[in-house]
């Protein structure tokens, strides 16, 4: 039995930076034989978290849209990839949107004490980070957002691979290992 695996792509942009360094990480995790369902969030219906306190009680969302595909998604998930370019010092809004929306999550975790399971496989994540500043103030800022969406949904750990002064559609390209590294983390994500 293959593991199985998810992604997001977070960027408004299609064929951007950080959808080519998500491709390639598919590539590797394709290659050892499983397959991955990418949620392209630009494209999806998910409104923003309403901080209604509805998901206290039960850990479910009152608010039922394109979410609900992801969550059921998360929960069965072996392995999870997020990828997203870096806006203002953080992720992007079509990816924060998707994490707010994992306060559900949070409630069912946190408040019911009752986490989503490991599985067979246990679960792990992978961040991909693209960034046009030449700083890693927005690779930190952002980092500390996957961290707390990767632990809210049950991932104890995860990799990040971050490439700065990559903002100009197809820059990535250019950089002498990212591809190559994508590759790699998503051979070893699922290895």
């Amino acid at each position: 039995m293959k593991m199985k695996v998810i992604a997001f792509c977070g960027s408004p942009r299609k064929k951007g930076n950080s959808e080519t360094l998500l491709n390639e990480t598919i590539k590797g995790i394709e290659k050892t034989g499983s397959r991955v369902e990418v949620f392209y969030l630009n494209t999806m219906n998910i409104q923003p978290c309403q901080g209604c306190g509805g998901c206290y009680q039960t850990g479910e969302c009152v608010f039922h849209d394109d979410m609900d595909r992801v969550s059921g998604a998360i929960r069965s998930s072996d392995r999870i990839v997020l990828a997203s370019p870096i806006f203002f010092y953080s992720v992007s809004a079509q990816t924060k949107i998707m994490i707010d929306r994992c306060q559900s999550f949070w409630s069912e975790k946190y408040l019911l004490k009752k986490p989503v399971e490991g599985g067979k496989y246990g679960r792990k994540g992978l961040m991909l980070l693209t960034g046009g500043m030449k700083n890693n103030t927005g690779i930190k800022c952002a980092e500390a957002c996957a961290t707390a969406f990767f632990r809210t949904i049950s991932v104890p750990e995860h990799v990040t691979l971050s490439y700065l002064e990559i903002d100009s559609k197809g820059d990535i390209l250019k950089h002498p290992t990212a591809l190559k590294d994508a590759y790699e983390a998503g051979v070893t994500l699922v290895s």
